[in-house]
């Protein structure tokens, strides 16, 4: 007989914002959920159901937690990184993202799961330089930009590339694997991190806005996308997801209007953010505080790369959630404390 029951996951990552929304939405859909945490951080956003999944305590770094959480015939998500564009984060971020992944890898690998699913980033296709850089036409990115050393290319960026190359080599070694490559991932959960910074700057009606564009997709997007790619048979395929890209100016106007707030209305022209992160640079040495704005944020948020989300609408007939519905679930569960 064989068993009805969903087949069983693991969830590197499950404590974060896009592992928490990817667990949720598996244990909704009637699976065992397993996961890793550190004691010392707890179970960060899944602190309401932590009863509901199996907890193994460890990381990635650790093998033989991993060798213990991951069994036979199971679906591994992987989702744990380190997002950082602050230069003393370089060392941690090829430990997590780079030998953490290879890590996972192997382990499945030897142990023979059913299938990994790898949250990668947009970030890990590289921003190459084009021709017209000073210009305001997008560049537009495909599942098939090959990398190429650029100095658009952040750390961040790099770390990813290299841990997309481990699950590469799990695929050709004959792991059964998909990987995800969101762009900017809008939803509820912590304000103060990431993306949703976002969100909480323009609630303090900051004045400003950058110059460039932003690709963004919900995070009940890249859940639904990843969990059907690890239901379907597509298999040794990676899947950028991107619901749009608009300016930054058109999404914190957006934003605003949902908070009912003012919104930021002086563009900050490039050639100024690049004057102002090495002050903000010392601003941070002096504090001990992490730097508001970086090289490398700064390049970014003046960019103008688009990314083409149609592949997964071709793969699995799928459909992104509109940026108003986005943005009125987040503004109804935004808490500015």
């Amino acid at each position: 007989m064989t068993s009805s029951l969903p087949n069983p996951v693991f969830i590197t990552g499950a404590t974060g914002f896009i592992g928490s929304h990817i667990a949720r939405r598996y244990l909704a859909d009637g699976h065992s959920v397993s996961a890793l945490y550190r004691p010392q951080h707890g179970y960060g956003m899944l602190v309401d159901i932590a009863d509901q999944i199996t907890w193994h305590e460890g990381d990635i770094l650790d093998i033989p937690s991993l060798e213990m959480a991951i069994l036979p015939g199971m679906d591994v998500i992987h989702a744990a990184a380190i997002v950082s564009f602050v230069p003393k984060d370089r060392d941690r971020m090829e430990q997590i993202n780079v030998e953490g992944t290879a890590n996972v890898v192997n382990v499945c690998l030897h142990v023979g799961v059913r299938k990994l699913g790898y949250v990668s980033s947009v970030a890990a296709l590289g921003r190459p330089v084009a021709k017209g850089e000073k210009s305001n036409e997008a560049i537009v990115i495909d599942e098939e930009q090959k990398w190429v050393d650029s100095p658009n290319n952040s750390v961040y960026a790099k770390t990813k590339y290299w841990a997309e190359l481990e699950v590469w080599r799990g695929i050709s070694e004959g792991l059964n694997a998909v990987m995800v490559n969101p762009s900017v991932v809008l939803g509820a959960g912590d304000w103060s991190r990431s993306s949703l910074q976002l969100i909480k700057y323009v609630y303090d009606e900051k004045p400003f806005y950058p110059a460039g564009l932003v690709n963004y997709v919900d995070v009940l997007d890249v859940t639904d996308a990843l969990v059907r790619l690890m239901q379907s048979n597509t298999t040794a395929q990676r899947f950028i997801l991107n619901g749009g890209t608009i300016p930054y100016r058109s999404l914190l106007e957006q934003i605003a209007a949902a908070l009912n707030k003012r919104p930021p209305v002086m563009q900050i022209p490039p050639v100024l953010t690049r004057m102002l992160w090495p002050l903000e640079a010392v601003r941070a040495w002096m504090t001990g505080k992490a730097p508001l704005i970086t090289r490398e944020t700064a390049r970014s948020a003046s960019s103008h790369y688009q990314y083409n989300g149609q592949k997964i609408r071709q793969t699995l007939d799928f459909q992104y959630r509109p940026l108003s519905e986005t943005l009125r679930r987040i503004t109804d569960a935004f808490s500015p404390n």
